[in-house]
């Protein structure tokens, strides 16, 4: 396993990433991280995709992790919007440059899947992962509690510390790391909304979603309090034309996982396995796919 620092031209910004390669890679994964967490986070579960033959790149969106620039005020003006529309695609085509000719998918962990669902990588990817993702809008939190302590959080405190600070210190309110201001606030703005982003017309998400069409693994898990089955089931309404396979998780006793646990170590024997297995079953039906396919060659011959 060799591990290598990596460098994305995403218009406009450099994003910082980690190459993950396996000695005889059989296929290419990129993980879109969720918001406000680090990619060093994924580096277990990537070893442990390397370890079933895959090479796989993380990274970090602009104006976080690795990725952001100081002083932070040079950020100020980094949407959450430029993550799903332009360093996740970027991403996505800088690993097939890496590990040219192999099955391509992505493992997108919360707003990293909203990206793959409004089309990074499309008509590149031959599969697809969502973990943890689902419609944000904060009234669909079940617990009351916790509902209340997101929205005004989200509604009230962070814009207002944003708009003070010049961006959200993520870290002092357990929102993970530090985010853009312009992030924090259109991802405020969304979770108000009844349908989320698919309610914001500048994003164009409603077309968007109804053309995602790449098989998909979509993973939930039962502690979590955000992307309940629910929540996930009024995002899925927007993909139509996707064949997707749910699967529901248990973290095992004494070691929750929660919104943001999945890609722990600690949950490397309870949570991991089917996702890994899927993944190969998914990159071998791939290969058989393009295997089957007729080449140029023959189809001149055809003609």
């Amino acid at each position: 396993m060799r591990e290598s620092e990596v460098r994305i031209d995403a218009g406009g910004a450099v994003l910082v990433g980690t190459l993950f390669e396996a000695e005889e890679p059989a296929l290419a994964i990129v993980i879109h991280a969720a918001t406000a967490v680090p990619s060093r986070i994924y580096a277990s579960f990537a070893r442990a995709l390397v370890e079933r033959g895959a090479t796989v790149l993380t990274y970090d969106y602009r104006g976080t992790g690795r990725s952001a620039r100081t002083p932070r005020s040079l950020d100020r003006g980094v949407r959450m919007r430029d993550w799903i529309d332009r360093d996740a695609d970027a991403a996505t085509d800088r690993l097939a440059e890496l590990a040219p000719g192999l099955p391509l998918l992505a493992i997108g962990h919360s707003v990293g899947a909203h990206a793959i669902a409004l089309g990074a990588g499309r008509g590149r990817l031959d599969g697809a992962v969502f973990v943890s993702m689902h419609l944000a809008n904060t009234k669909l939190i079940p617990d009351p509690r916790e509902r209340a302590r997101v929205r005004l959080l989200l509604g009230a405190v962070a814009p207002v510390a944003t708009r003070v600070v010049g961006y959200m210190p993520g870290r002092r309110f357990g929102l993970g790391e530090d985010l853009p201001a312009a992030a924090m606030l259109e991802w405020s703005g969304w979770t108000r909304k009844t349908e989320y982003f698919f309610d914001d017309p500048s994003m164009d998400a409603r077309r968007r979603g109804a053309g995602y069409a790449i098989p998909t693994l979509y993973v939930g898990i039962d502690d979590d309090p955000w992307s309940t089955p629910h929540g996930m089931d009024r995002f899925a309404a927007h993909l139509p034309a996707a064949p997707i396979e749910r699967l529901q998780l248990t973290p095992a006793p004494g070691s929750p996982a929660g919104h943001l646990g999945f890609f722990k170590p600690t949950q490397s024997d309870t949570l991991w396995p089917p996702v890994l297995e899927w993944v190969q079953r998914r990159a071998a039906s791939a290969r058989a796919e393009r295997a089957a396919r007729p080449s140029a060659s023959t189809e001149r011959d055809a003609r």
